[in-house]
C-alpha cells in the first residue's frame, strides 16, 4: 500500500464511533526486584518499588480504539469500591465517555494484579466475580445501549467477552437484533461460555485456543487444511460474515466464505503478549467499519498486535509507530 494511503486510512478511523460492550477491569502492576527466596516456601520474595493501575479488558479495547483516532463508548460494570473509583478516574483522565459505565454495589471491580521483576511477569493474582448479571440489570444495560444507538451515529458494536458476567445470552441476542435493525456492524471477541451464541455477527475473532475449546476440536494450529475445513463449517452454520482466528506466533487466519487467507506473524522481539488480542480486535473492527479490504484488515491488525507485544504490560497501540511500520511493509 502506498504511504499516503496509510494516512488516509487513519483519517477514516477518526470519523468512526464504536460501541464497546464488555468486561472492563483494572490491570494493576506491582514492579519490584527479587534478591532472595522466601524461607517459608521455595518462592521468590519481590520487593515492590512501583505500583501502577491501567485500564484493562474492554477498557483496553476502548483505549486502542481511541489511540487509532476513533471514538469509543464503553458499556461495562464496575463495583462501588476503591478500584472502581480508580477505573472512573482513569477514564476521566483519558477523556473516555462514561455514560455507559454502571456501578453495581453487589459486585467487585475486576482486577488483574501482575507482579513483575527483571522485565518478567512472576505471578498474577485475580480478583473477580464471574457470575452472570441478573435479568433486571440486563434490561437496564440494554436500555442504555438502545438509548445510545438511538442518539449517536454508531458505526460498529463490539462484544468484548472476558467471561466476567456482563455479557449474557439474553443481552447478546437482543443487542444483535437491535444492531441488525439499524444496519450497524457487529463484532465479537469471545470466550468459551458464550462462544456459540454470536450468530450473524459481521466479525468473529477468537484466538486459536478459544476456537479449539469452543468447538471441542483436536486440530493442531499448524494444520491449516483442517483449520480451513472446520472454520468454514462453523462460519456457515453461524452465519458469520468474517471469521478471524489469531494463531499467536503463527499469525492470523481469516475466511469470509468466498476466500480464505493465512498471514504469518511479523517477526518481533516479544516482551509480553498480554493485551495483544485487545489491539487486534480494535484494529480489525475499525478497518471493517472503514470498508477496507480483508487482506488489509488482516495485515494491519496482525502488525498492530505484534507491536504491542514488544512492550511490557497491557498498553494500547502507538498510532504513529503503527503508521511508520505499516509504511515499511507491502500491505495488499
Amino acid at each position: 500500500m502506498k504511504k499516503d494511503n496509510i494516512d488516509q486510512v487513519f483519517s477514516k478511523f477518526s470519523e468512526l464511533k464504536v460501541l464497546v460492550i464488555g468486561d472492563a477491569m483494572i490491570d494493576n502492576y506491582l514492579w519490584g526486584k527479587v534478591d532472595r527466596i522466601s524461607p517459608e516456601a521455595p518462592i521468590p520474595i519481590v520487593t515492590v518499588t512501583k505500583q501502577e493501575d491501567r485500564l484493562g479488558g474492554a477498557g483496553n479495547v476502548s483505549m486502542n480504539i481511541q489511540a487509532l483516532g476513533a471514538t469509543p463508548i464503553l458499556i461495562s460494570i464496575i463495583g462501588n469500591d476503591e478500584k472502581g473509583h480508580i477505573f472512573e478516574k482513569l477514564m476521566q483522565d483519558k477523556s473516555l465517555p462514561r455514560q455507559g459505565i454502571f456501578i453495581d454495589p453487589t459486585r467487585i471491580t475486576t482486577v488483574k494484579t501482575r507482579i513483575i521483576s527483571g522485565g518478567q511477569q512472576i505471578s498474577r493474582v485475580d480478583h473477580e466475580i464471574s457470575t452472570l448479571i441478573d435479568h433486571p440489570f440486563e434490561k437496564l444495560i440494554f436500555e442504555r445501549i438502545n438509548s445510545i444507538i438511538q442518539s449517536e451515529l454508531i458505526n460498529i458494536v463490539i462484544f468484548v467477552d472476558y467471561d466476567k458476567g456482563l455479557i449474557t445470552p439474553w443481552l447478546i441476542k437482543n443487542v444483535i437484533e437491535l444492531a441488525k435493525s439499524k444496519n450497524i456492524l457487529i463484532a465479537a471477541d469471545p470466550k468459551i461460555r458464550n462462544f456459540n451464541l454470536y450468530q450473524q455477527v459481521d466479525l468473529f475473532k477468537p484466538n486459536f485456543k478459544e476456537f479449539k475449546e469452543g468447538l471441542q476440536l483436536l486440530v493442531d494450529k499448524t494444520d491449516l487444511g483442517e483449520l480451513k475445513r472446520v472454520s468454514e463449517k462453523f462460519k456457515k452454520e453461524n452465519q458469520i460474515g468474517l471469521l478471524f482466528i489469531t494463531l499467536s506466533e503463527l499469525g492470523v487466519f481469516l475466511t469470509n466464505g468466498v476466500k480464505q487467507n493465512y498471514y504469518p506473524a511479523q517477526v518481533r522481539d516479544i516482551a509480553d503478549v498480554s493485551g495483544a488480542g485487545d489491539t487486534v480486535i480494535a484494529t480489525a473492527c475499525l478497518c471493517l467499519a472503514a470498508g477496507l479490504p480483508i487482506p488489509f484488515i488482516a495485515q494491519l491488525s496482525n502488525l498492530a498486535g505484534g507491536l504491542v507485544c514488544e512492550k511490557l504490560g497491557v498498553v494500547p497501540i502507538d498510532p504513529e509507530q503503527l503508521k511508520k511500520e505499516a509504511k515499511k511493509i507491502q500491505i495488499i
